[in-house]
């Protein structure tokens, strides 16, 4: 498995590494406080400016039994080059300069203060990871529902990685789905502008005067400027499955609802042999299918679920590979045919 830090750095390892004074470090800190996937998701940094691009092996060269005497035709494998693009998240947190400068520790205060734009800004990348799509909203990068959006028999395409969790045949759009991710630089990973620090940036802009929205007056802020750049890019389509149409109406009811251990069973199985070692397995679910996953593995005799603690945390496994909460997977996603 890669080393983590070096080989297969989280986005703390990377600003560690790039950040003198710690202030991104800082920011970094914060925003795995509140996004799971920070904690998993390998950060490196883009190899043309701002995009990512990617060479894809779609095909494999053939091979030949030859017989002594007969020659073998030459053959060569099938590549695609992909370029993902990066986005560009801002936000100006704003603190009244009076409460801040009453305040006994006045910088501390006012990073608590801008500790919801950071949290907002975190909850738009992770739900950008799950749903974004250039296509309908180009500011933005392309997540993981897009590239797995149908549901098929071919294994050479991405839709081969999802798995059918409707057991009702149901058509409506209460489902939601579990994501198995393989974080690795030769799987699936994010990415950050080339020469910047970690694509974060963070600027004090000192006292500003603002703007009572309720009746005009006038009074001073001390502003702040948060900036992310940040995209996704996929090397490997089979690092990553998807178990789509889990109905949550099913699941809160307790009748014909998915089992939820069968089908992450499958996902596991879905990896092919190897992938597993190849980076970070992480599944990813909201708050009502972790919820149903515990209640599920406790009511059955042979359990799959452990609870581990790492640094300090309680982290909930199944067969070995970390469970994160995520709420910013939908449960108000439409059928996956």
């Amino acid at each position: 498995m890669a080393t983590k830090g070096t080989n297969n750095p989280t986005l703390s390892d990377v600003a560690n590494r790039l950040d003198p004074d710690g202030s991104v470090a800082t920011i970094v800190e914060l925003l795995n406080e509140t996004n799971e996937i920070l904690k998993d998701a390998t950060f490196l940094e883009a190899n043309d400016g701002t995009n990512n691009k990617t060479t894809v092996r779609t095909g494999l060269p053939n091979a030949t039994w030859r017989k002594l005497y007969q020659g073998v035709q030459p053959s060569k494998s099938i590549t695609a080059q992909v370029s993902d693009s990066s986005g560009m998240l801002e936000a100006y947190a704003e603190s009244d300069i009076d409460l801040v400068d009453k305040a006994p520790d006045p910088k501390g205060f006012r990073l608590s203060e801008e500790r919801p734009f950071i949290e907002k800004m975190n909850q738009q990348v992770a739900s950008t990871l799950f749903y974004g799509d250039t296509a309908t909203d180009p500011e933005k990068f392309t997540g993981l529902a897009p590239r797995y959006s149908a549901i098929s028999t071919d294994d050479t395409k991405s839709g081969y990685n999802i798995i059918d969790g409707d057991l009702a045949g149901n058509d409506d759009s209460d489902n939601t789905s579990i994501w198995l991710v393989v974080w690795g630089p030769n799987t699936a990973y994010m990415f950050y502008p080339k020469g910047s620090m970690a694509g974060i940036k963070q600027k004090d802009l000192g006292q500003e005067t603002a703007v009572d929205s309720n009746n005009g007056g006038l009074y001073q802020v001390y502003r702040t400027h948060y900036k992310w750049d940040v995209g996704f890019t996929v090397r490997d389509w089979r690092s990553i499955v998807r178990i789509a149409n889990i109905d949550v109406s099913l699941l809160a009811a307790n009748a014909s609802m998915a089992d939820l251990n069968l089908l992450m069973i499958k996902a596991l199985h879905k990896l092919p042999p190897g992938m597993k070692t190849m980076g970070r397995p992480v599944f990813y679910c909201n708050e009502t299918v972790i919820t149903y996953l515990d209640i599920q593995t406790w009511q059955k005799s042979n359990l799959q679920l452990t609870y581990q603690d790492v640094q300090g945390e309680l982290v909930m496994k199944f067969r070995g590979v970390p469970i994160r909460q995520c709420d910013q997977i939908l449960s108000t996603e439409g059928k996956i045919a």
